[in-house]
């Protein structure tokens, strides 16, 4: 059975800088490409960034672009995400997911590419 856990969420200030992780627990983790998606109190969940099996793919969302760094160690089963210059718009609970590599990365841009999703880490960034 597929696991994941996000840990390393938490309250920061506006500017500041949050690291996220995402543990799994899988029979290959380099088989699946990885994802995190965020969903903020009212709105619908929003992809934020996707990496490839490899790592040698990455897509992020324009919101995060430039701030937000996704990465992965496949010797460790973990994917992180380094967010840096936070907003008060950052604020939401952010999710991992694991995704069969089934198809081109582009497609891990959207929800329905991924099998497993973990439960969430709170993200909260004050003015």
């Amino acid at each position: 059975q597929v696991q994941l856990v996000e840990s390393g969420g938490g309250l920061v200030q506006a500017g500041g800088s949050l690291r996220l992780s995402c543990a799994a627990s899988v029979g290959t983790f380099s088989s699946y490409a990885m994802g995190w998606f965020r969903q903020a109190p009212g709105k619908e969940r929003e992809f934020v960034a996707t990496i490839s099996w490899s790592g040698s793919s990455i897509y992020y969302a324009d919101s995060v672009k430039g701030r937000f760094t996704i990465s992965r160690d496949n010797a460790e089963n973990t994917m992180y995400l380094q967010m840096n210059s936070l907003k008060p718009e950052d604020t939401a609970v952010y999710y991992c997911a694991a995704g069969r590599t089934r198809y081109t990365t582009t497609y891990y841009r959207s929800s329905p590419a991924y099998d497993y999703w973990g439960q969430g880490t709170q993200v909260t960034v004050t003015v």
